[in-house]
């Protein structure tokens, strides 16, 4: 799937529509007003996928795959929260929403759109390698731990290796005609290249 755009979704929550089915993962849930937060695009955690959503210093309680696991994994060296899949339907932008509102250091941001540009994107996607390489080890250190939360976020990492495999690249050309047109490609509108 190519781009799609959550920050409609994003604008809809933070103006009082309640995350549909997810409250229970949000008990102190009260519509948190992105433009509030500091912004941190520049401690974001480099494993993060370009898009609209990123993790920089959250906190370290693994909190995110518990209602995210299809978007949010964390890092081996401090267990920081990061974005691994962008959202691609309003039910996954609900998820990393409530992800990112019961993470207690507000070190998630929605701004990334108007942070990323296509030399960013693209000098993401040539560096994959370290990226795809770290999330291999990952899974391979803690596939087999004796941690119970280690062994379930190791597949997060599995997943993202398969998504970096097949999957990621026609979703970051989608993301390139965002950020150039601010638009949706047309049906058989040709996408930039990585």
């Amino acid at each position: 799937m190519s781009y799609w755009d959550p920050i409609p979704t994003v604008r809809a929550c933070t103006e009082g529509e309640p995350l549909p089915g997810l409250a229970e993962w949000v008990p102190a849930y009260d519509h948190h007003s992105w433009s509030a937060w500091p912004s941190t695009w520049e401690e974001r955690n480099w494993r993060n996928v370009p898009g609209p959503f990123y993790g920089s210093v959250t906190d370290t309680c693994w909190t995110g795959r518990k209602v995210a696991p299809g978007h949010i994994l964390y890092d081996d060296e401090d267990g920081r929260e990061f974005v691994y899949r962008q959202p691609r339907t309003p039910e996954e932008t609900y998820r990393v929403l409530a992800a990112a509102w019961q993470e207690l250091t507000a070190g998630y941001q929605c701004d990334g759109d108007e942070r990323w540009t296509p030399e960013l994107v693209r000098e993401w996607w040539r560096d994959r390698g370290r990226v795809r390489e770290w999330a291999a080890a990952l899974d391979r250190t803690w596939s087999v731990s004796k941690d119970e939360d280690e062994r379930e976020a190791a597949g997060g990492a599995r997943a993202y290796v398969a998504y970096i495999d097949d999957g990621l690249a026609e979703y970051l050309r989608g993301y390139l005609f965002w950020l150039a047109e601010h638009r949706l490609p047309g049906a058989g509108e040709p996408l930039p290249k990585l």
